[in-house]
Parts: C-alpha cells; structure tokens; sequence
C-alpha cells in the first residue's frame, strides 16, 4: 500500500483542536475560528455574519462546528448564508475540522467557520 501526503494548495489544514482552542497551520486559536480561502482569524459565533458573507461566490461549503455537541444552526444564521447561495453544513466542531480537512486535500471551495469545543 502506498501512502500519499494529502496537500493542501490553498486552504491551511486544521491541525489540532482541544479544550477552547483550534491549531491550524501550526497557530494556536483560543475561541472562534473562521479559516478559508482569505486565510485564518478569530469568529465571534453566531452574531458574526460578515466574514462569511464575505465568502459568497468563494466557496462552495461552509462546515459550521457547533461545538462538542451538533446542535441546529439558528434561523437568522443560516438564512443569509444560503441567500447568498452558500452551501452550509452544520455538526459537531470535530467532524466539521475533519470534513474540512478532507474537502481542502482535494482542493475544493471550502471554508471552516468553527466553535470550541
């Protein structure tokens, strides 16, 4: 069996996560974490709409962790998103990183917006 190192050509993978805290290319992130095809920032959850917005016509995906447990996204978070024509998926934050990570090694349009667990 030969065993090839997933690449990653645009996006930066998740590399970690714990206890409140994401590492994505290495970084160390207390909180909210937004990454994708603009790079890798805080999030302040829910209320914080307009970096995600921002990626419309970007992306394609947008895995939303929800923290330890899946929990439905709120109404008003979703709704934009999808008006604006992205494809939102919600689960638990270690799913979404992993789901991430898979999408991003095949290089598509993906982005990570991720609460801690």
């Amino acid at each position: 069996m030969q065993i090839n190192q997933a690449r990653f050509p645009d996006l930066v993978p998740v590399d970690g996560y714990g206890p409140g805290f994401f590492r994505i290319g290495g970084e160390v992130y207390h909180g909210g974490v937004l990454t994708g095809p603009s790079g890798t920032a805080l999030w302040g959850g829910y209320e914080d709409l307009e970096p995600l917005l921002a990626l419309a016509g970007r992306i394609d995906v947008l895995f939303v962790g929800t923290g330890a447990d899946v929990s439905h996204l709120p109404g008003d978070f979703r709704a934009p998103l999808e008006e604006v024509g992205l494809g939102v998926e919600s689960m638990a934050s270690p799913a979404a990183c992993r789901g991430f990570n898979v999408l991003a090694s095949e290089g598509r349009r993906v982005a990570l917006a991720v609460l801690p667990v």
